[in-house]
């Protein structure tokens, strides 16, 4: 396991097992360019998608390999929220966008279609054509919420004490 990636974690090296695989890894380890690199780090790396949803929109992501948010360590996750933020802070200067989403996604339902970690910094205009992120009902259809919420407080006292 690597120290910063977490359980499902590995170092981006040519002798990667999927590097081939995986083409954030591939820009991570220098192999494949990105349109734009907008800064970068030892452990990270922040680029332009190659089909942004808006001007400025930046991918922020761990030089190593890992699957998602929730399968980063609290260190590696902590250390790329402060990357963000301070992308984000550049964003703002550069671009003045009157707001900004921090976007990030674990498996298809949630729309991720590049299986390594990468968070979207997402600058918004009120005129862009992005669209609303959020549906205009509630998921709680008849759904008793004190028992989900019994169930996600349980789950977390097992999480938080591993």
């Amino acid at each position: 396991m690597d120290r910063e990636g977490g359980g499902n974690s590995r170092p981006v090296t040519a002798e990667s097992d999927g590097l081939d695989d995986c083409a954030f890894c591939r820009i991570a380890q220098g192999q494949e360019s990105p349109s734009q690199i907008i800064a970068e780090g030892e452990d990270w790396l922040a680029f332009f998608p190659l089909h942004p949803a808006t001007i400025g929109h930046t991918l922020v992501i761990p030089r190593v390999h890992v699957s998602d948010l929730w399968q980063a360590s609290p260190e590696l996750a902590a250390g790329l929220a402060g990357h963000c933020v301070t992308v984000g802070r550049a964003i703002e200067s550069a671009l003045s966008p009157d707001g900004m989403n921090l976007i990030t996604s674990k498996g298809a339902a949630a729309e991720q279609s590049v299986f390594h970690l990468h968070l979207h910094l997402v600058p918004r205009w009120s005129d862009d054509r992005f669209g609303t992120i959020w549906p205009d009902s509630s998921a709680d259809d008849g759904v008793d919420l004190s028992k989900v919420a019994v169930s996600i407080r349980n789950a977390w006292r097992t999480e938080a004490s591993r």
